[in-house]
């Protein structure tokens, strides 16, 4: 599933590529930027591994066959030579942390998404202020402390994983593309020439999620989107096909805990 539909200029690397495919050099390299325009990165892959997350706002980024939208609490973890794609929503603020290959063997082999901790945070952006090139003795004790945060925070299942077989990714692709569609999964195993019963067992087998439940978090990655965006809370829930706000107020208090706006009035304190 694409990030988004239109075309936009590819950002800058926030490291030199070179550094990024380096094999050996520092434990790690830190980077922090803020930018007042959106960031896009076009799907890549890299020699290190890669921790990124934004301290406002929202990131959608892609890695192997899952999407994420990833608000400033979390950070997504992307393993070397991982193919990924990130974009912000509206200006950037935000960081990486390019861990060296060898360095990556203790780590998570599959990427995923973490709740960052205020230890983490800080971490990274002390290593952000760092010159490149060797690290001194304190410095990979701070180095160390991020690998260990990364290894030990909570994994946070706000995945939108992807099938693989190609009737179910082109249903898939159909509803991103519409979220508002509320046909059935009996419709929509029609409209791709499979049985509802394959279809219902495939979805779980594939993604872990029933049909409903997928469109569902669909539904709920794109409201993130949408919401961070500026768009009325009214007009993104008929947009995504609810009934009437309340339902989809009533959704998002399920999936966070709080309303729309008590969840982005966190972010802008």
């Amino acid at each position: 599933m694409p990030l988004n539909n239109v075309k936009q200029p590819m950002s800058q690397p926030l490291v030199s590529p070179l550094l990024a495919q380096a094999q050996g050099g520092p434990l790690l390299v830190a980077a922090w930027q803020q930018s007042p325009i959106e960031r896009q990165t076009a799907a890549h892959s890299h020699a290190r591994g890669q921790l990124l997350g934004a301290r406002r706002g929202l990131l959608s980024v892609t890695a192997a066959d899952s999407q994420w939208v990833v608000p400033a609490t979390h950070a997504v973890w992307v393993p070397p030579r991982c193919e990924h794609a990130l974009r912000s929503h509206g200006p950037f603020d935000g960081w990486s942390v390019y861990i060296e290959p060898d360095a990556c063997h203790e780590l998570p082999t599959q990427p995923r998404i973490i709740a960052t901790s205020g230890l983490l945070r800080e971490a990274v952006m002390r290593a952000a202020s760092w010159p490149q090139g060797a690290l001194e003795e304190p410095q990979l004790h701070i180095a160390r402390v991020i690998l260990d945060e990364l290894v030990s925070l909570p994994v946070e299942p706000l995945g939108l994983p992807l099938p693989m077989d190609p009737r179910l990714r082109r249903i898939c692709q159909a509803l991103a593309d519409d979220l508002a569609d509320n046909r059935g999964l009996e419709a929509w195993a029609q409209w791709a020439g499979i049985s509802p019963r394959t279809l219902a067992r495939r979805f779980v087998g594939e993604t872990g999620f029933a049909f409903s439940q997928w469109r569902q978090r669909a539904r709920l990655l794109r409201a993130l989107e949408r919401l961070a965006a500026g768009d009325a809370v009214t007009r993104v829930a008929l947009d995504l096909g609810y009934d009437n706000v309340s339902a989809f107020i009533a959704m998002f208090r399920r999936q966070f805990g709080v309303t729309p706006g008590r969840y982005f009035a966190r972010f802008h304190l």
